[in-house]
């Protein structure tokens, strides 16, 4: 299915053509085939694979007809938990649902195997995507049901997990994160960036053989991460913040440390880190919050039934005011990391199903786009090759090699 010689437009693609306005979509269609795609956020439901079955239509955004029609070969699916206050309840009550997800991407792999194969290695997805499969591999997001302690970390690296996540929204047991939580009156910080546990953590996670996932870290415990890992860290799902001023985004002394440190951004293609409000959208965002009283979750789940449906309106309407986020405005955002960073230090993340999603990648059926969009700026088939998995591929290899 895929690596077949198209020397005729390699030679394209290296720039004999100026004309980048006419590309063809069967030229597109071509690379997009003969290159390895690997999506490092794929969300699932915590009803996965008991009353959704992903391997035909769905609601979601990822499911195997989608899959097939956008050709993206591979993907991270996520064991996602909620951030919560650091008590044994909270702790137990994350570790139950960071099993249910579990659970789910293992049945996935095992009731599908004709379609879907668990990968644990970096070689083992270019031989499933080979064999005409989907690559599965396994990311945690928020290492925060661990609890108070690391002596799981090596089970669930026997599971597959391939990346963890040090925090989410709200400062955890091992690290500060990017978005205090105002629902639990968090500070700016904790820790001051990771928790003397956090730093247990990162060589935890070296030794098991589990890259370090800095995204949703703040800059402090991001930078501490980078710098004390004997292994390149990842940002499994974050964006330029010289594009897009926010909380979530990295600036770029901190692309320049994954530049130092080798490594690697996956850009995220989440509509509200990719593109911000004009200054009469922030001016009705600020009405519409005084009016319904609604500065954080809570206030929201406050309100009664008619008032929830009169604020979502107020909410379309701002919404309405300016295009949305769309793929073009998401490959800035990757253009700005290669400039600063360097190719070598860019991948791709949709976040679907967990609130990604730009026009023009709207599941995983429009994935050609991407490409597109890549080979309209001048990118050769060598680097997109690395910015569509291989660079992520090639760190996922080096925690392999330093793992004890």
């Amino acid at each position: 299915m895929k690596y077949f010689l198209f020397f005729v437009f390699c030679f394209y693609l290296n720039g004999c053509n100026t004309n980048k306005e006419n590309i063809s979509s069967s030229s597109v269609e071509i690379l997009h085939d003969d290159i390895l795609t690997l999506d490092t956020h794929i969300d699932i439901p915590l009803t996965y694979m008991t009353e959704i079955d992903p391997s035909g239509p769905t609601d979601l955004q990822v499911d195997l007809p989608k899959l097939q029609k956008g050709n993206l070969d591979s993907g991270f699916w996520i064991i996602y938990t909620p951030q919560d206050y650091l008590t044994e309840k909270s702790y137990l009550s994350a570790l139950e649902i960071a099993e249910t997800r579990n659970n789910a991407i293992h049945e996935l792999t095992k009731k599908h195997s004709d379609y879907f194969e668990l990968a644990f290695k970096a070689d083992d997805v270019s031989r499933i995507v080979s064999d005409g499969k989907y690559a599965v591999l396994i990311g945690m997001e928020n290492a925060f049901p661990l609890g108070k302690t690391l002596k799981d970390v090596k089970l669930w690296a026997e599971r597959g997990v391939r990346y963890m996540g040090i925090t989410h929204f709200g400062h955890n047991q091992f690290g500060d994160s990017s978005n205090p939580s105002s629902d639990r009156n968090e500070m700016t910080s904790r820790w001051h960036g990771l928790s003397p546990l956090g730093k247990e953590l990162i060589k935890a996670l070296n030794d098991a053989g589990i890259m370090v996932d800095v995204s949703h870290a703040s800059k402090s415990t991001m930078m501490q991460a980078a710098e004390l890992s004997r292994v390149p860290v990842i940002a499994s799902h974050s964006g330029v913040k010289a594009i897009r001023d926010h909380p979530r985004n990295l600036d770029d002394e901190q692309l320049l440390m994954l530049k130092e440190t080798g490594g690697v951004v996956q850009v995220v293609a989440y509509g509200s880190y990719i593109k911000g409000y004009t200054n009469e959208q922030k001016n009705l965002e600020t009405t519409i919050a005084l009016k319904f009283n609604v500065n954080s979750k809570d206030d929201f789940n406050a309100l009664d039934e008619d008032a929830k449906i009169s604020f979502e309106q107020a909410r379309n309407e701002l919404l309405a005011m300016e295009p949305r986020a769309n793929v073009s405005d998401y490959v800035d955002h990757i253009d700005h990391v290669v400039k600063i960073a360097g190719i070598d230090h860019v991948g791709i993340a949709s976040d679907f199903d967990g609130g990604g999603g730009v026009i023009g990648w709207q599941d995983a059926s429009e994935t050609q786009n991407v490409t597109a969009e890549l080979i309209k700026r001048g990118y050769s088939e060598s680097h997109i090759t690395k910015i569509w998995g291989g660079n992520l591929l090639r760190v996922m290899r080096e925690a392999e090699q330093a793992s004890r």
